[in-house]
């Protein structure tokens, strides 16, 4: 049974969707409070975090960075406007989705549905893409650097998916939004710099001296690691 944490000060709410998700084989935890919340995250160890932006004792965005300190967990961040600007946050702090408030059930599910339906187990190590010291499965939402598994968030692993899945194929900051997600690039590119930059930080990469993304100055980014045979 798949596990989700909610923390939302909404008390009827996790009630009420305590009883929508059983019927998802999903077993609902809920915590009113941050402290409480990461406290279950730790004990646990859900699946996913469906995690409010408005809440006591701080908000939202800094419990999604206390989350990413220490765990790549699924996170799915409830905003009350759905305002453009909550949504760019929750991107660059490394939330994997969004849905703004008053929301239907059925649909916080599909995008539950959406966010782990790459997850899985270690890969078969005869699919995949293959570079010099990179490995990524695409199929089962993993990747290891020199044979370590790497934790990335759904967000960074889309867009190393991307990348890898098209070396030497130049991506501009558009065209990395519109595959990621299928919403108003316009709105969001000033983003990718930040995704970028937090998953070369995961690859060991550098700008500089780049081993795998390789920025192209004035129109975006290009994968250029190294392919090796499997």
């Amino acid at each position: 049974m798949t596990r989700i944490l909610l923390i939302d000060d909404d008390e009827k709410l996790g009630t009420l969707l305590g009883t929508y998700f059983a019927r998802f084989d999903m077993e609902l935890l809920a915590a009113t409070r941050p402290s409480a919340g990461l406290e279950l995250l730790r004990k646990e160890q859900p699946d996913l975090v469906v995690l409010d932006v408005m809440l006591p004792e701080q908000d939202g965005f800094e419990v999604c960075r206390t989350i990413r300190k220490t765990s790549a967990v699924p996170i799915v961040m409830l905003t009350a406007r759905g305002e453009v600007t909550d949504r760019i946050v929750g991107l660059e702090i490394g939330a994997d989705d969004y849905l703004p408030k008053p929301f239907e059930p059925r649909e916080l599910v599909a995008r539950i549905q959406n966010v782990l339906r790459r997850t899985g187990q270690r890969p078969d190590p005869a699919t995949g893409f293959h570079y010099d010291g990179l490995e990524v499965y695409p199929d089962k939402r993993a990747a290891l650097l020199d044979g370590e598994e790497l934790d990335l968030t759904t967000m960074e692993f889309q867009l190393l998916a991307l990348l890898a899945g098209n070396p030497g194929k130049t991506f501009s900051r558009d065209d990395i939004l519109n595959e990621l997600r299928g919403i108003d690039a316009q709105l969001f590119s000033r983003s990718v710099d930040i995704l970028v930059s937090r998953l070369r930080g995961k690859l060991n990469d550098t700008a500089k001296s780049p081993r795998f993304i390789k920025t192209v100055w004035g129109t975006g980014y290009i994968f250029v690691g190294e392919a090796v045979e499997a």
